[in-house]
């Protein structure tokens, strides 16, 4: 907060006194917090600098606030000091010194509110990295909205941001997509085949083995018979309740019957065909979201450069990597781990785990400062076992954060809506923008904390009320744009040089809290950045939204006073410039009409 800062330079001024009059040791270097204060009564501002001091100047924290109080330079900002309780000091604000945050806020305009505490350090943000083996859901829009957020509020705060979706396009997962494409274009070529309960059922299954066909005929084609003949059974559920047959070790032996029936070149097409057609739709999905990527990273080109090799080589080669039941091992346990991990199975396929340890060596490779990582809630468990990997290959552990989202429940007319990616029957993030659109979509997934539960409520998320919370502040936002319009269509358009020579007109209180609310905008953005939570900056526009609201149904803007109508539509271009800002950060528009 501009003021606030202000405040904070006084104090520093009284430490500096306090060094040279020698009853302050010369290498204290107490830290200066100033708050805002909750209730009015108190002032605009806080500090428990004296309780901070009372170790190194050996005096009662009033007596010690007594002495600041003394040493305070003059200010015309501050009117009023007063010492409360066991040793806070308050500070009482001009009233008018609180409006020149008006002139800042044009003056910078776009760039309010940005600053450098981030001082050009390099992050890479990899968020979202959903499997390509179906249509983004709405548990990715959740992760997609936060890390996009995340992303520009690190840009805002000073950081150099890439962003990176890890695309997951080798391993087991793939195959079960691959194999089930085939097997729902064997079923298009006219076989009759139990498609296996494991498999990808979706729609769009379908969709990409029509377009098989279409490319191939078929040639592809095996009968039903030559499929399954050999195949380990399916689970089935008998009549008894026994549960008979092996779901997992069905599809293993279905992907090897594919692979083995097509012959390495007609799967690979298969394959990628799946890959290409749903990594396309993801991408044209997050687009419309407002999400992009610098940078989409293959984990097949892991593979195919050798890097998985040579990360799990080093490991082996310092003693961390061992064998047990034909598999390789890797001790996670030396580490905080509450258990090994398996990096090779014993038929020789690398896990995912040996995966992501060479995704993130190559990561720290590439030079950046930091890592975030943005998982689901569901992941917390790769946490301990991916930093003691980074321990273990000598990296800095320390640069990586992993930040957890809690997946959204979806809620219509009060009923909870199934999900279930696997089975086909889930809401897309593409059918979520559809009903609600982007703006509301990318709001309601960040207005709570990350790692908290949400419910989405699909009918407020659609409502036109004061209650659904981004038309709320949408609407200030175009309220504004609607006083500045008329003003110009009765030949009164904003005068922004007289208006801020005006200011000292504006007295109501409505008027001197929406420029307080204007003057904490620059430090909730730091505070949030540092915090990797957009949530604040949700909660400050709901706010701001309410003062602006607030002071609209309480007073005239366009009256005949030139000096205060002037003075009036300066501050609500403000409010309107930091609104845009905001919103900007969260992925969200700022409409002219509503």
């Amino acid at each position: 907060m501009i003021m606030k800062h202000q405040v904070a330079e006084l104090l520093v001024n009284v430490l500096a006194d306090l060094k040279q009059q020698g009853l302050l040791p010369a290498d204290a270097d107490p830290s200066v917090t100033v708050e805002n204060t909750r209730d009015k009564a108190h002032g605009d501002f806080a500090t428990n600098l004296a309780m901070m001091l009372t170790r190194q100047l050996g005096k009662p924290p009033r007596t010690i606030a007594e002495m600041i109080v003394e040493r305070l330079p003059e200010a015309k900002s501050v009117v009023k000091v007063e010492i409360a309780g066991p040793g806070f000091i308050n500070f009482f604000m001009n009233e008018t010194a609180k409006l020149d945050v008006v002139a800042e806020v044009l003056s910078a305009g776009s760039e309010f509110g940005k600053c450098n505490v981030g001082q050009g350090q390099s992050v890479l943000v990899e968020y979202v990295s959903a499997n390509p083996t179906g249509p983004l859901h709405v548990g990715h829009g959740r992760g997609a909205a936060y890390g996009a957020s995340v992303a520009q509020l690190l840009e805002t705060a000073g950081f150099e941001v890439s962003r990176e979706y890890y695309v997951n396009d080798a391993g087991r997962q793939m195959d079960i997509l691959a194999t089930s494409t085939w097997l729902r274009y064997c079923q298009y070529c006219g076989e009759t085949l139990d498609f296996p309960s494991n498999g990808y059922k979706g729609d769009y299954v379908f969709d990409i083995a029509q377009t098989l066909y279409e490319s191939k005929g078929e040639s592809l084609r095996h009968s039903a018979d030559n499929i399954f003949i050999g195949i380990r059974e399916d689970e089935q559920k008998r009549p008894s309740g026994a549960v008979t047959g092996d779901k997992e070790a069905h599809i293993d032996d279905l992907i090897a019957r594919a692979k083995s029936l097509l012959g390495e070149a007609a799967y690979r097409h298969v394959f990628d065909l799946a890959l290409e057609t749903i990594l396309a739709d993801i991408r044209e999905d997050l687009a419309g979201f407002g999400v992009h990527f610098e940078n989409w990273f293959s984990e097949r080109s892991l593979m195919d450069s050798g890097v998985i090799d040579a990360a799990l080589e080093k490991l082996q080669a310092s003693g961390k990597i061992y064998e047990k039941n034909g598999a390789l091992w890797f001790k996670s346990t030396d580490y905080g781990d509450e258990k090994d991990r398996v990096v090779v199975r014993d038929n020789g396929i690398k896990t995912y785990f040996a995966s992501d340890i060479a995704y993130h060596f190559n990561k720290l490779e590439r030079g950046f400062d930091r890592l975030i990582d943005i998982w689901g809630s569901d992941h917390h468990g790769y946490v301990p076992r991916v930093k003691a990997a980074m321990q273990a290959m000598d990296t800095n552990a320390d640069a990586l954060e992993v930040l957890l989202v809690q997946f959204a429940i979806l809620y219509r007319g009060g009923e909870k809506l199934a999900m279930s990616t696997r089975s086909g029957q889930f809401v897309t993030l593409r059918e979520l923008r559809v009903e609600v659109g982007s703006d509301a979509a990318r709001f309601f997934y960040v207005q709570r904390k990350s790692e908290q539960h949400m419910d989405f409520d699909l009918d407020l998320a659609k409502s036109k009320s004061n209650e659904n919370p981004i038309y709320y502040i949408q609407y200030a936002h175009a309220r504004i744009c609607q006083v500045l319009s008329k003003a110009t269509e009765a030949g009164m358009a904003v005068d922004v040089k007289q208006g801020l020579a005006g200011l000292q007109l504006l007295i109501d209180e409505a008027e001197t809290d929406l420029a307080s609310l204007l003057a904490q905008y620059p430090e909730m953005i730091r505070r949030a950045a540092l915090a990797y939570e957009p949530h604040q900056i949700a909660y400050y526009l709901k706010s701001l939204a309410q003062g602006l609201h607030s002071y609209y149904n309480a007073s005239q803007f366009i009256v005949e006073q030139d000096a205060l109508r002037n003075a009036r539509l300066t501050l609500i271009l403000a409010v309107q410039q930091v609104l845009q800002n905001g919103l900007k950060v969260l992925g969200v528009s700022a409409p002219e009409k509503m």
